[in-house]
């Protein structure tokens, strides 16, 4: 095997519907445009020609009270299967339903909870956006207002195909705060790594430029680092508002926890799979 031992695969993230909670794997397959079934679907709001994104959490931040899971597990090339939805539909004194995307109900449903004129899409227009609101920490490019996002074409990505994080990274924020629980759910990354024991603090920027081997065949080029954004404070699961996460990682490390990727090597990764670093000369 190529490259250093810089770490382990902890665990794996797959989030089948944009801004809604995800699936947890041990393992998955990766194609030239990133995880199979990533972010494949995504709701689509009539009324301003964008697509739904917690991003903007005035309208859109109880996406995240919603899990969105594969019937089956998605083939690279093939149409996207079924995907169930499990959430409070009617009211959240009620006990969470599920409904599958083939059900003419799950739109009429989620229509009626945030109160929009919503489709489901399992591909992305052309030129398609989304708002992203830029909450106040001073550390960021704006301040208090909505901007226009628009994703890579024909994808319903913010910005990189595939994103990362290290335990390293979590730890460092919750050693400089720690009162703040910064669950790496928080994060949406879809791949959580554990560094080789010694490596601490903000390691996997360290890499950027590099070159990941995951496993035995899959090979990611890192970009650069993640720069985070409200999603980090809203609620989801057990986990509370807290806009200190933002304003710390700001604080701490330049609003960034956590490397984007791209695909040199499609292949597959699995939890406890090696992780190697080889740096472009």
């Amino acid at each position: 095997m190529h490259g250093e031992l810089v770490g382990h695969v902890k665990r794996l993230w797959r989030y089948p519907i944009k801004s809604m909670l995800g699936e947890s794997p041990s393992r998955l397959n990766i194609g030239p445009s990133g995880v199979v079934g990533d972010r494949g679907y995504a709701l689509w709001d009539r009324s301003t020609a964008r697509v739904a994104s917690a991003k903007n959490p005035k309208l859109w931040k109880h996406l995240l009270d919603f899990t969105a899971e594969y019937t089956c597990e998605p083939v690279a090339g093939k149409p996207l299967p079924t995907v169930a939805v499990t959430g409070p539909f009617v009211g959240v004194d009620e006990p969470p339903q599920t409904r599958c995307s083939d059900d003419p109900s799950l739109i009429a449903l989620l229509s009626k909870e945030f109160g929009r004129d919503i489709s489901l899409l399992n591909f992305a227009p052309p030129g398609a956006s989304l708002d992203q609101y830029w909450p106040d920490v001073p550390e960021r490019d704006f301040q208090n207002v909505i901007t226009e996002l628009e994703m890579p074409e024909g994808t319903f990505f913010d910005a990189c195909s595939i994103h990362a994080i290290s335990t390293a990274t979590l730890e460092a924020l919750k050693q400089r705060e720690p009162d703040l629980d910064f669950a790496v759910e928080r994060f949406r990354p879809n791949l959580l790594i554990e560094p080789t024991p010694g490596m601490q603090g903000f390691v996997e920027e360290k890499w950027v430029g590099g070159i990941l081997t995951i496993g035995e065949r899959l090979q990611l080029n890192v970009d650069g680092g993640c720069p985070r954004c409200v999603v980090t404070t809203l609620a989801q699961g057990n986990l509370p508002d807290d806009m200190g996460i933002l304003q710390a990682t700001a604080r701490h490390n330049k609003v960034t926890a956590g490397i984007r990727l791209s695909v040199m090597t499609s292949g597959a990764m699995a939890i406890d799979d090696p992780v190697r670093l080889t740096i472009n000369q």
